[in-house]
């Protein structure tokens, strides 16, 4: 007896959206807790400020508005999709899923939907996931989002992070098209040197207890050995990104656009170098005024880049995010059409 399948059919990236949270937070706010300067944050990293969300800016309130963005671009509702996946670090619980209270907040509870964990790498994934899903019948449109609230996770004194990370949300669209629009996914782990980047459990003694030493969980923080994952990131990462284009049948000449995970400027600048990019390549450097927002970054990124360039829409781009686990993935999209 045969299984009956679906027919296959071809995904793209039908729309993005983004929100970044309210407040701006420039170096100058940072440095004196960590005995640091602007030019030396700039300098290292290319971050001039970042966003950091307030009170009532939370995973899902930032999550929700991002996919809301990308509804309202591509002309659907959240009736019209039938998968949600969300990929994250920051939001607070094991379970239930943050994909779930996501999906509640939208409207269409029914829809499936679950997290990744797979932190800067995470849209990646995510977008890599949502094209088999549709390519192979699954799944219609599918929401991809990657939402950080990473100033709860950041430690203020910690000199060698304290600067880096911020908070927003992105997300896209995949859904069916005539033709593909979304290449193989290049993806994997170094998971030998996974304890490169961390997020450290806080723990504190119960007060009052009779038992000493009985001690209770709390906040964790990131932490991480930055050279090591600097060295992995320059040169890893861009043979990813030149096998991507392999796969998907491309060299560096057919490409328009460069958007890789917002990490470091110094990483993405030896990223192009590595895989000797023309000039005529646009390359998304977000990193300079948002900092790095993890599962967040590539989305934003897209987004602002297409707002700033609208030429751009309907271009190749290639797609590379890297990160905790040590994991990465990426792949060549046609970004969306203009909305």
């Amino acid at each position: 007896m045969i299984i009956k399948t679906s027919p296959t059919t071809n995904s793209a990236i039908l729309s993005v959206g983004s929100y970044r949270p309210k407040r701006l937070v420039p170096n100058s706010e940072i440095v004196d807790r960590i005995e640091s300067s602007d030019e030396w944050i700039q300098q290292r990293t290319g971050i001039e400020s970042r966003r950091f969300a307030g009170p009532d800016e939370t995973v899902i309130t930032m999550a929700k508005a991002a996919c809301e963005s990308a509804l309202k671009r591509a002309n659907l509702t959240m009736a019209d999709i039938d998968t949600l996946i969300l990929s994250t670090i920051s939001y607070p619980y094991q379970a239930p899923s943050a994909a779930t209270e996501l999906i509640n907040e939208l409207g269409n509870p029914k829809a499936a939907a679950f997290d990744i964990s797979a932190a800067c790498a995470g849209f990646c994934y995510g977008v890599g996931m949502a094209s088999d899903l549709v390519r192979g019948g699954t799944s219609k449109n599918v929401l991809v989002v990657g939402v950080e609230k990473l100033s709860d996770f950041t430690d203020p004194d910690d000199r060698a992070t304290a600067f880096i990370f911020a908070d927003g949300a992105g997300a896209v669209v995949v859904g069916q098209s005539a033709e593909a629009k979304i290449g193989p996914t290049i993806w994997g782990s170094d998971a030998d040197s996974r304890d490169a980047i961390l997020l450290n459990p806080a723990y504190t003694e119960f007060r009052n207890s009779p038992d000493k030493g009985v001690a209770q969980l709390g906040w964790p923080n990131i932490s991480q050995q930055g050279q090591t994952v600097f060295r992995w990131a320059v040169y890893s990462m861009s043979k990813v990104g030149l096998k991507a284009l392999e796969s998907a049948g491309l060299g560096v000449n057919d490409l328009d656009v460069f958007i890789p995970h917002q990490a470091n400027i110094r990483i993405i600048e030896t990223m192009v170098k590595e895989m000797k990019l023309p000039d005529s390549v646009l390359v998304a450097d977000d990193i300079r005024v948002n900092g790095n927002t993890s599962a967040a970054s590539i989305p934003l990124a897209m987004d602002i880049l297409l707002e700033k360039h609208p030429e751009m829409h309907g271009k190749l781009a290639l797609l590379i995010g890297y990160g905790a686990g040590l994991v990465y993935a990426g792949q060549v999209v046609q970004l969306p059409p203009a909305p």
